[in-house]
């Protein structure tokens, strides 16, 4: 259960932190082609921005000190995931899906980039859930968050900032 608490939370702080720095990019120089797969730790990854609450979104995080991440497909209103155990070596996620005890080796390799309103890229390869290319923003790091509880207060604090929502879908 705590697990579950901690996907759900890990979900939120990246959706609330989308909508707290939404609008950014800048004046920001782009900043590109070193690898720093460590990068990909640690840190919410999606394919996309959000255009509205019912909009899909393929969430990525890897938590380093717990050594658990998830694979999420959600929207504002309904969401799918699956977390799984991991070791990182040299680029490499080595991961365990303890629902199904499978197993997958999954390169990671995290970049500076500035596409799309986003700082950093991700590109995974090896593995058969969520997709190929995710971005970030500088400020979606999870470093802070020791716990699940720790997280839920993040993302409570997070949600109190936010002022306003995305679009609503036209029926």
């Amino acid at each position: 259960m705590k697990k579950v608490l901690l996907a759900t939370a890990l979900l939120a702080v990246g959706y609330g932190g989308w909508r707290l720095v939404g609008g950014g990019g800048g004046d920001q120089a782009a900043e590109t082609s070193v690898d720093d797969s460590k990068l990909a730790l640690d840190r919410i990854w999606i394919d996309h921005l959000p255009r509205s609450e019912k909009d899909m979104i393929q969430v990525f995080a890897a938590v380093s000190e717990e050594e658990f991440g998830v694979f999420q497909h959600t929207s504002a209103w309904k969401g799918a995931f699956e977390l799984f155990r991991f070791n990182f070596k040299g680029g490499d996620i080595h991961a365990t899906y303890p629902q199904d005890n499978s197993r997958e080796k999954i390169t990671v390799k995290a970049t500076r980039c500035n596409e799309g309103q986003m700082d950093y890229c991700l590109e995974v390869s090896g593995s058969s859930r969520g997709v190929k290319k995710y971005y970030s923003r500088k400020g979606w790091e999870i470093d802070s968050a020791q716990s699940a509880k720790d997280l839920e207060a993040q993302t409570d604090a997070l949600a109190k900032q936010l002022s306003a929502g995305l679009p609503a879908d036209e029926e």
